[in-house]
């Protein structure tokens, strides 16, 4: 086919791309005629011409002191030996730009204003704050003060090196090979020269092959986090680069765990999407969930971590950080629907309900909780969780301003209906807390069988009508004296079983509705309810639940009734009054029964009885004032008239309870694991979660192939252990989920020993 001259305009051949040369993953440069650009993520960082020697040794300086580049890479890009780029960093040091002027060989004129010494921790502060270190870490690392660092960084002219905007690298050849520089202390990766185009079969190919993403790398996902910015992107496809030795992968063995949990699906169907977002929901859920495996409980403590390498765990180049992580949660706990994410996740055999109180130590004014380990009153929030037969927690649900357990059985146990179903029948196992023979009554007739302690002074049984009970319960023997009888309550209308348990001569009497089951074994029952205390003391140390989520806190209730502080003060005051007219009478009884001191003559004698009846007779009267105040002060009253003139506030609890939800899910991923090695391992009561933990902190390296990412993990500290870990992975394999947001299947091996 002939083109017309007007249609040749049309087609005009493009210009040929100038040749590209790569020092590392982040750094390539572009030579044309005499002209040379230097690129850092794609955007220009510097350009001169050819005949400017100078100004090439200035941007290669800049290169190395900035962190973009190593010494030995450039001199091998730019023809240089790793000593004259040294020679420049000198030379630019103690001179400036003029002495890079001159190039000429041999040492520069003049001597550094400062000593070597300080000239090389100067270069090393800054080339470590150009990595993105703290001021705190790099005091820490040349013994040096915070103050000092900045102090230092500010002599120096340091100033935060801009983010790249436009992270897309130019064009290449696609039949060329790149080389990528890992510059962790890990591994160096190699990568695929282009991203493969999408699949043409309707089956989707791993995500490992790039698909959904345009990163060929997985080391740096900057064209991802673009498509983020620009709202194109609501969560990054996980994408691994092989690893050798990554630390702290072994918390990949919860994957299939919480795939089973349903959380990643129930949280798809309430959250749908926290909108475009690099870390999108399914990423902020996983990640949270193996960071409190991995003991990161809160995002705080994120700082101590390196981000590259926990990225890795998660196929990203880098984990969320503090902040990033705060506004997923604060984004999350702003839909109002984490009470419906712990519903979702509930699907079990409800049986143990209980309260634990968080402590609060802020500068705000909150309801006041008993805190039982300390024995003492404080402003406090409580927590009730419902857990199954194991002490594994199903759900959770913040009481309304410290409700008693009498008041949040009826909502607790109407959730739990809702999980059930009507038709199924249910134990709920409480402690003296929610003792109210009302209470009982009301719950049979809602369908659910009661299992408690009984509260209260009881008749003492004769030990002689005491027998032995011996079973064998959830695997092991267990034996108790205990002595069964009907007991009867609301005068005769509520007619229930009480079996009591004699050990060392002290009777613990238990209530229940259950007819049907041996008495041992709702003994065993009741007292293994200490399952749910140990639950409580785990949590607390392991997971922080203590711990504040957030500083926030919203409007409280003003006309909610409170105990009147007032009658409190007053009551406070009637103690001390009795005790000073006890002390007093016993004195006046003491001098008038007593004999006669002989230092006293008979009329100083009297004179002190007369006086210790004037007392005597003050404290009565002042007595009779405070019991006749006590009795005109209401019980209760509202919340605004019992803090006058503060703000009536109370703790924020919606991100505090998703935070409950996710560390609930945690704790059943290790209770599931733990399950999966008690065949293998004897020691599982005593030893299983701590056994857990050191498989999560283990290394491990990471194959992901076209279908499989493949966890090899290190062997353990004794062999016998190394067993256990080959055993609970042939337990995983056999489930062979996918790791979330991808097709890998995911297949677990332990390394052989050396």
């Amino acid at each position: 086919m002939t083109l017309t001259p007007q249609q040749e305009k049309l087609f005009v051949d493009p210009a040929p791309v100038p040749p590209t040369v790569f020092v590392n993953d982040r750094v390539s440069f572009q030579t044309e005629d005499n002209q040379r650009v230097i690129l850092v993520h794609g955007i220009v960082f510097s350009h001169y011409s050819l005949d400017d020697r100078s100004a090439e040794a200035y941007a290669l300086v800049l290169l190395f002191e900035s962190g973009y580049a190593d010494q030995n890479d450039l001199a091998r890009c730019f023809g240089y030996s790793t000593r004259t780029l040294r020679r420049f960093q000198e030379r630019l040091k103690s001179g400036g730009l003029s002495t890079l002027a001159r190039l000429q060989g041999g040492r520069p004129s003049g001597s550094s204003a400062e000593p070597k010494s300080m000239a090389a921790r100067d270069r090393s502060i800054l080339r470590l704050k150009a990595k993105g270190m703290s001021n705190r870490w790099i005091g820490g690392r040349f013994g040096l003060d915070e103050k000092m660092i900045r102090k230092t960084l500010r002599r120096l002219g340091w100033k935060p090196a801009p983010q790249p905007t436009l992270p897309l690298l130019p064009k290449i050849d696609s039949h060329a090979q790149p080389v990528v520089v890992d510059d962790s202390s890990l591994n160096q990766i190699p990568t695929s020269a282009a991203s493969p185009s999408p699949p043409k079969s309707k089956k989707p190919e791993s995500s490992h092959s790039a698909f959904n993403s345009l990163d060929p790398n997985p080391l740096d996902r900057s064209a991802d986090r673009l498509l983020a910015a620009l709202g194109l992107l609501d969560d990054a496809v996980p994408l691994f680069a092989p690893a050798r030795n990554l630390p702290r992968a072994g918390v990949l063995l919860a994957i299939p765990a919480l795939v089973g949990s349903g959380l990643l699906s129930a949280a798809e169907k309430i959250y749908r999407s926290i909108g475009p977002s690099f870390y999108g929901l399914r990423t902020t859920l996983v990640a949270y969930i193996l960071l409190a495996l991995l003991r990161i409980p809160r995002p705080e403590a994120l700082k101590e971590y390196a981000p590259g390498e926990l990225g890795r765990i998660v196929g990203l180049d880098r984990m969320p950080e503090v902040k990033t992580l705060r506004r997923k949660l604060t984004r999350l706990a702003a839909s109002k629907a984490s009470h419906e994410l712990g519903r979702e996740i509930a699907r079990q055999r409800i049986r143990d309900v209980d309260g634990h109180v968080r402590a609060y130590h802020g500068k705000h004014t909150i309801a006041k909780a008993y805190v039982t380990r300390t024995r003492l009153a404080a402003p406090a929030t409580t927590d009730y969780w419902v857990n199954d037969q194991r002490g594994d927690p199903l759900f959770v649900v913040t009481a309304e301003a410290n409700a008693a357990l009498t008041r949040m059985l009826p909502i607790l146990l109407g959730e739990v209906r809702q999980l059930l179903g009507p038709e199924r029948k249910t134990t709920v196992v409480f402690d003296r807390g929610g003792w109210s023979p009302k209470l009982f009554r009301e719950l049979m007739s809602l369908g659910f069988d009661i299992l408690t302690y009984r509260k209260g002074r009881t008749r003492r049984i004769a030990e002689s009508r005491f027998t032995r009970h011996k079973a064998k319960l959830d695997g092991r023997w267990v034996q108790y004296l205990l002595h069964d009888h009907p007991v009867r309550f609301l005068k005769g209308k509520l007619r229930l079983r009480q079996i009591t348990r004699l050990i060392q001569g002290h009777q613990t009497p238990i209530i229940t509705s259950r007819w049907d089951l041996r008495a041992i074994v709702l003994a065993y029952r009741m007292f293994e309810r200490w399952r749910q205390e140990n639950f409580f003391k785990y949590l607390r140390e392991e997971y922080l639940i203590d711990a504040l989520a957030d500083y926030q806190v919203e409007p409280d209730d003003p006309n909610r009734s409170v105990p009147n502080p007032a009658r409190k003060a007053v009551e406070k005051e009637l103690h001390r009054s009795r005790a000073q007219l006890v002390k007093l009478s016993a004195k006046y009884a003491s001098r008038t029964l007593g004999s006669r001191s002989r230092r006293l003559s008979r009329a100083g004698s009297k004179k002190e009885k007369e006086k210790l009846r004037t007392q005597i007779a003050q404290a009565q009267a002042r007595l009779e004032k405070l019991r006749a105040q006590h009795r005109v002060l209401p019980l209760r009253v509202p919340l605004a008239q019992a803090q006058k003139k503060q703000e009536v506030v109370k703790l924020s609890t919606e991100r505090k309870h998703l935070t409950n939800v996710l560390k609930m899910v945690a704790y059943q991923i290790e209770s599931e694991l733990l399950e999966l090695i008690r065949p293998h391992y004897k020691r599982v009561e005593d030893e299983g979660r701590t056994f857990i933990q050191a498989a999560f902190q283990d290394a491990a390296h990471i194959e992901p192939t076209q279908d499989q990412l493949r966890i090899t993990l290190l062997p353990l500290s004794s062999s016998h252990r190394s067993r256990v870990l080959q055993a609970l992975c042939e337990a995983l394999n056999e489930a062979n989920p996918p790791f979330p947001g991808t097709q890998l299947r995911m297949y677990y091996s332990v390394a052989t020993s050396p």
